[in-house]
């Protein structure tokens, strides 16, 4: 049986990519404050503000190409049972050829009616434009999971930690929750490889195996070092 390998990707991963992680130095998201984008509260507020945010995004990520590290977690594929959870809405692991990707945040390419979010329809073009509206005469929304709204996928995100063998976390502060407290789920004897520019000890378990480097730099390498030592096994 292969092993079970979960990789925990954040906006870091996407970021070589060419897609900016949007959040400042001052916490700022292309010089809007986060409440008035990315809450029910800002879009109940200025709902074409929020509609043209994210639609920028959107184009920009279509514009987007997958990056070493995306192709790498593909390779893993051929040896182990591989699903990538992601806290990113841009579509870069499915593009790159990733069989099993769990969105926590929401999708991009989707739109959802602003009255029932379980009406889901996929978004043509870069687009939604205020008028849009669902089979119920509501107006449509990005299909994203904004601050202070419950993450629906949470829960299947945590029974794949809890199963996993290896787990690999790249992109991600684990500062956004509850997303960051799936490393806090996965059973004593899985191994822990965290990837990032800037390690941060305090925020990971004391038995992580850390990588400080980029993403496009070091998934390749985790990569190929998982493969060989398989083989050798």
């Amino acid at each position: 049986m292969k092993k079970k390998i979960v990789v925990f990707t954040g906006a870091g991963i996407s970021a070589e990519s060419g897609i900016q992680t949007f959040r400042d130095a001052n916490g700022l998201w292309e010089g809007h404050h986060v409440e008035d984008v990315a809450s029910i509260d800002g879009w109940n507020k200025n709902p074409s503000l929020v509609q043209n945010f994210y639609n920028m995004r959107r184009q920009i990520a279509l514009n987007a190409e997958p990056n070493a590290a995306h192709c790498a977690l593909v390779t893993l594929e051929k040896v182990f049972d591989v699903h990538i959870i992601t806290q990113n809405v841009d579509l870069l692991h499915e593009r790159s050829g990733s069989s099993h990707v769990l969105h926590l945040h929401g999708r991009l390419d989707l739109a959802c009616s602003s009255l029932d979010k379980r009406l889901i329809y996929p978004v043509v073009g870069h687009e939604i434009k205020m008028g849009d509206c669902c089979e119920k005469g509501s107006q449509l929304r990005p299909n994203i999971v904004w601050f202070g709204e419950s993450v629906p996928n949470m829960e299947p995100a945590i029974q794949l930690s809890e199963q996993a063998d290896i787990m690999i976390v790249t992109g991600t502060s684990l500062t956004v929750y509850p997303a960051a407290s799936l490393v806090e789920v996965i059973v004593p004897t899985c191994d822990l490889y965290v990837i990032d520019k800037h390690i941060n000890l305090a925020r990971i378990p004391k038995k992580s195996i850390t990588m400080e480097g980029t993403a496009s730099e070091m998934v390749p390498k985790l990569v190929n070092q998982l493969i060989a030592h398989n083989t050798i096994l």
